[in-house]
């Protein structure tokens, strides 16, 4: 990852762009450019949203986005792959919290869970409220049905 970010950092120097002026042209912040240029992943909560920020880092210095893809990719590969198969089974046969080995790929986010439940109770909520509504509409006109059938005065003629 050092490799990647020395490579932008190099093309940045060479065009004599600060980091904060392609911070704002990228609309990201300035101490994650700092982090991709010293290949710092651990920056960074999500794998997948550092490998955008580097493609589109690459395309705005105007390196060939691809091949800096395909080396984040390479590196990424090893990162995850360091992972014995021993290591693996042994967590498998334990199953410890403590000890449990995890890849940025597995790791369980609390406030994605916080977010899904709050859009299922929001969706109950609106379905509840529709209900309610349809309701109160279909009452209100039968009553106004019956009003017009039976709250008038008629008179009968012979």
């Amino acid at each position: 990852m050092k490799e990647i970010g020395e490579k932008l950092k190099s093309a940045r120097d060479s065009i004599g762009i600060s980091i904060e002026e392609a911070a704002e042209d990228l609309k990201i912040d300035p101490s994650q450019i700092e982090a991709i240029e010293q290949g710092n992943i651990e920056s960074f909560q999500d794998v997948f949203s550092l490998k955008f920020f580097i493609r589109d880092y690459a395309k705005y210095l105007g390196l060939d986005k691809e091949e800096i893809v395909d080396d984040f990719n390479e590196y990424l590969f090893d990162y995850t792959s360091k992972l014995s198969l021993d290591d693996i089974k042994n967590e498998v046969k334990n199953k410890k919290e403590d000890n449990k080995i995890r890849s940025p790929y597995t790791i369980e986010r609390k406030s994605e869970k916080l977010y899904q439940n709050i859009i299922y109770i929001a969706i109950v909520v609106l379905l509840i409220t529709i209900g309610l509504l349809i309701y109160t509409i279909v009452t209100d006109s039968n009553e106004s049905e019956e009003n017009l059938v039976y709250g008038g005065t008629y008179e009968l003629t012979k």
